[in-house]
């Protein structure tokens, strides 16, 4: 699908409002599922406006400008690519958070680990550390540094690019300077130790990622997809290094795979860790599995 093939979509001429509804059925002829709220999405961002601009002046002209950038993110959309690309950016947490090619869209049944970090027992109090495996575009960290104002945190990834965005991230939402940011391997060659450690990692299996949706697929970094052979490459690191990385008292909390309670609770004990909670998505599928250091003896 060309961008040329969206020319005729929206003309400069045409009302902002008139602008949505041609874009919503000019999608919906073209396969995309959710035509309607995608048109939304990106007539109020791409043309700069509120949900008020849109229903109280309607009627004001896209212009030239408006419309060229509104039939380009049309043919894009159209061609597969998600919305969250075509802008750069999404909201997570009620927060803003740029994107890029190595990081993935922060969706939904992420939120849950915030949830479950929210609501550990005890509650972490002002001086928590925090640390996120991974981080991608730091929304997690930056989310529980939010909710925390006495925290400080650090992320790693072994992507340079996602770490500047992640960095640029936290400062763009008021955190950044309690945020830290650093290049490696998970959890290696860290010094500290940590009160809460967040991870969303890659836990899908190899044979599987061809067949996801095309939309992660050809657009989500593989390596923030693909798990290795059974999904649990990342996390027999992460438990690995876990002894290391908890200050007493200390919380792991990782997002899984709908399928993969059993084997977090298996894999947990030979690195000294206990399953304390599991956290359902808002689906009821289980979502974030929350560890801790197994009582002595």
């Amino acid at each position: 699908m060309s961008e040329a093939a969206a020319e005729a979509v929206v003309a400069g001429a045409t009302g902002r409002a008139e602008a949505g509804r041609r874009a919503a059925l000019w999608l919906a002829g073209r396969g995309i599922a959710t035509a309607a709220l995608d048109a939304r999405i990106l007539t109020l961002d791409l043309l700069g406006l509120t949900a008020a601009d849109l229903a109280l002046a309607g009627e004001v002209p896209v212009g030239e400008a408006g419309a060229a950038a509104l039939n380009a993110a049309l043919a894009r959309r159209a061609s597969g690519e998600p919305v969250a690309r075509i802008l750069g950016a999404w909201e997570f947490w009620g927060l803003p958070f740029r994107l890029g090619p190595d990081t993935l869209v922060p969706r939904p049944d992420t939120e849950t680990v915030v949830e479950a970090a929210l609501a550990l027992h005890p509650p972490p109090g002002d001086g928590v550390r925090l640390l996120d495996l991974g981080t991608g575009s730091g929304c997690l960290l930056v989310a529980l540094l939010s909710e925390w104002p006495g925290a400080t945190g650090l992320g790693t990834d072994r992507s340079a690019p996602a770490l500047r965005l992640a960095r640029d991230n936290a400062r763009r939402n008021g955190v950044g300077g309690r945020a830290g940011f650093v290049a490696g391997d998970w959890g290696a060659a860290l010094g500290g130790r940590f009160d809460v450690v967040v991870s969303n990692p890659p836990y899908i299996a190899t044979r599987t990622v061809e067949g996801l949706d095309p939309e992660v697929r050809d657009h989500d970094p593989r390596l923030a997809l693909d798990g290795g052979v059974d999904g649990l490459d990342a996390y027999r690191t992460i438990l690995a290094q876990a002894p290391g990385l908890l200050a007493p008292g200390g919380a792991l909390l990782v997002e899984i795979g709908y399928d993969q309670e059993a084997a977090l609770r298996a894999l947990a004990p030979a690195s000294g860790l206990r399953v304390e909670a599991v956290r359902r998505d808002l689906a009821g599928h289980p979502r974030v599995v929350a560890m801790r250091a197994a009582d002595p003896g």
